[in-house]
């Protein structure tokens, strides 16, 4: 009896934890349970980030394919507007002009609205590369219109004015940067290229001068411009293009005021020594 009992006290001493360990043990709880809180609470909270975050970005890809639509549909209707510039001539110049700047306004009412829609009240800066392409043609069809019409160039503030009815007066509206008008007034050379030499062709050696002057005055901007430009990789090359429409005007005007009428060979002679050789007809 006396070692079952001895024995018997050892096993419960044994099975009895001891106080420190029970501490110990109950520390380690009361410890354990904040820290599991407390990662809860931060997978929750990184879920809810991450969530936005993918809210956010799915929203902007949506509108971006929703900008990028609008500035093909702008390009398309402002190339209409510049082939029927070029329909041009002596017997029609005021029906032209109408029907061109007719179709202008339906572009920017139709067109360029909703391009307006979709990015005022916006950092429209973090699409620009969407929309940059259809502004710059919008831009080289209005002032196409307006030398045809007048003689002057569109500014950018005009241009401004025309799209700030379209803008809610309670967001920021959307209005072309400099940056953009510049790009566009490049190409606009290309296209009075295009027109000076149709319009020698068909006798018109005083309005060719004409914008021979004006392209010439253009360029000449511009060439003291583009060197303090931050974003100048486009314009480089644009003024390369622009000094060769400038010289094929030139060339043209100063062709015919030399040898006079005895020299007004068709558009797109196949002559090689002509003045109009490598240029393109005009697309109508």
């Amino acid at each position: 009896m006396f070692y079952a009992t001895g024995f018997h006290k050892a096993a419960l001493m044994a099975a009895k934890p001891k106080p420190q360990l029970l501490h110990k043990v109950a520390g380690t709880a009361v410890e354990s349970s904040p820290k599991r809180a407390r990662t809860l609470s931060t997978q929750s909270s990184m879920k809810d980030a991450f969530a936005k975050y993918a809210e956010y970005l799915n929203n902007l890809n949506d509108k971006r394919e929703r900008v990028v639509k609008a500035s093909r549909d702008i390009t398309m209707n402002s190339k209409k507007v510049i082939f029927q510039v070029h329909r041009i001539s002596k017997q029609n110049k005021e029906e032209v002009l109408e029907k061109a700047e007719k179709d202008l306004a339906d572009v920017t009412t139709r067109h360029v609205s909703r391009l307006v829609n979709e990015l005022q009240g916006t950092d429209f800066w973090k699409l620009r590369r969407a929309y940059s392409p259809g502004v710059q043609e919008y831009v080289e069809a209005a002032t196409l219109c307006k030398f045809c019409k007048t003689g002057t160039l569109l500014s950018l503030d005009e241009i401004n004015a025309v799209l700030l009815p379209l803008s809610d007066p309670s967001l920021e509206p959307l209005q072309i940067n400099n940056l953009d008008y510049i790009l566009g007034l490049a190409d606009l050379t290309g296209e009075l290229m295009r027109l000076a030499i149709g319009r020698i062709s068909d006798g018109e050696l005083e309005f060719a001068k004409k914008i021979c002057r004006f392209v010439r005055d253009i360029y000449r901007e511009l060439t003291l411009l583009v060197p303090h430009m931050d974003d100048n990789s486009d314009m480089k090359m644009k003024m390369d293009t622009m000094l060769q429409s400038t010289m094929k005007i030139e060339n043209a005007c100063f062709s015919v005021h030399v040898r006079g009428s005895e020299y007004m060979p068709l558009l797109g002679s196949d002559d090689p020594g002509s003045f109009l050789s490598g240029v393109p007809d005009i697309e109508l």
